[in-house]
């Protein structure tokens, strides 16, 4: 998130809109036409693989969705020499993967953009997709609001805090004390400003006058052998109808998928008025677009 000061993200998320309007029209642009556009998936997905695939053929492109057992970093080759190679081949690596240092060496060796599609500290594209969904809720304003994150201080969490220093909104993060975000990522992402960042372990207070309560499951890829644990740990910090009457009125609900009904958030909740799910995700393809427009349509 930090890559693109406020008023670049205003200008993608602006773009985002007005792909999305004219999306199936004959007016929907195709600037990428003879662009080559890697997607590489170290984790398993559903949403970036296809709306990265879609938003790369929408836009002229052609897209390659492979796995790491597809290539040779799945048998030890290094990414150093992966992102010399693709910088040959392609116009843009894409990648999705476990820890943030390998997104960090591709970017480091490659000479084209790479798009982190989720690592276990961040995830921008969504953050991306949530801030569309929230400014379509909000007419078009991100600021003056509050924001509830209940749950793991994990990579949606910590993109959250950066959104909101960016974006100046005020961030309750709901979490385990155990399970807060990494203490530097607090300090990178409140930086030297006053930003409005605060903590606590009672679900209820962070989420009463709330504009967006957002959450996400308890265990993420890679954390299977500790979901019996956390589900003991996180088995207050449900998202549920009754605590959704503490938010406003007019309050949204946001998960980024795949969730877990009964865990982290009542089927009521995500399946009810306020939710908004459906539209984030599909708003995960009109950023997507707009951002592979920015970096690559020179």
């Amino acid at each position: 998130m930090r890559d693109f000061d406020r008023e670049e993200h205003l200008r993608l998320l602006d773009r985002a809109a007005e792909l999305k309007r004219l999306r199936g029209t004959p007016e929907h642009p195709k600037p990428l036409a003879d662009k080559s556009i890697a997607i590489v998936l170290e984790k398993a997905s559903t949403r970036t693989r296809i709306s990265f695939h879609v938003a790369a053929a929408e836009l002229g492109a052609h897209a390659m969705p492979m796995t790491s057992k597809d290539l040779q970093i799945g048998r030890g080759e290094p990414l150093e020499d992966t992102a010399r190679i693709f910088s040959r081949y392609v116009h843009c690596f894409v990648l999705r993967t476990f820890g943030h240092d390998r997104v960090e060496t591709l970017a480091k060796y490659a000479t084209i953009p790479v798009i982190n599609a989720l690592t276990d500290e961040y995830h921008p594209c969504q953050l991306l997709a949530d801030l569309m969904t929230v400014r379509e809720a909000r007419n078009g304003r991100l600021d003056g609001m509050r924001v509830a994150w209940v749950g793991d201080g994990n990579n949606m969490a910590n993109c959250w805090m950066e959104s909101a220093a960016i974006f100046g909104f005020d961030l309750v993060l709901a979490c385990p004390p155990s399970h807060r975000p990494h203490a530097d990522i607090i300090a990178r992402a409140k930086g030297t400003s006053d930003v409005s960042i605060t903590f606590t372990d009672d679900v209820d207070a962070a989420i009463k006058g709330a504009d967006v309560v957002t959450t996400d499951v308890w265990a993420s890829m890679g954390q299977e052998s500790e979901a019996i644990e956390r589900q003991r740990i996180f088995k207050d910090y449900i998202v549920t109808e009754a605590r959704m009457l503490r938010a406003k009125k007019d309050a949204i609900f946001l998960h980024c998928l795949p969730a877990h009904r009964g865990e982290e958030v009542e089927a009521a909740v995500i399946d009810g008025p306020q939710s908004r799910v459906w539209d984030e995700a599909e708003n995960r393809l009109h950023t997507q677009k707009a951002l592979l427009e920015t970096l690559l349509a020179v």
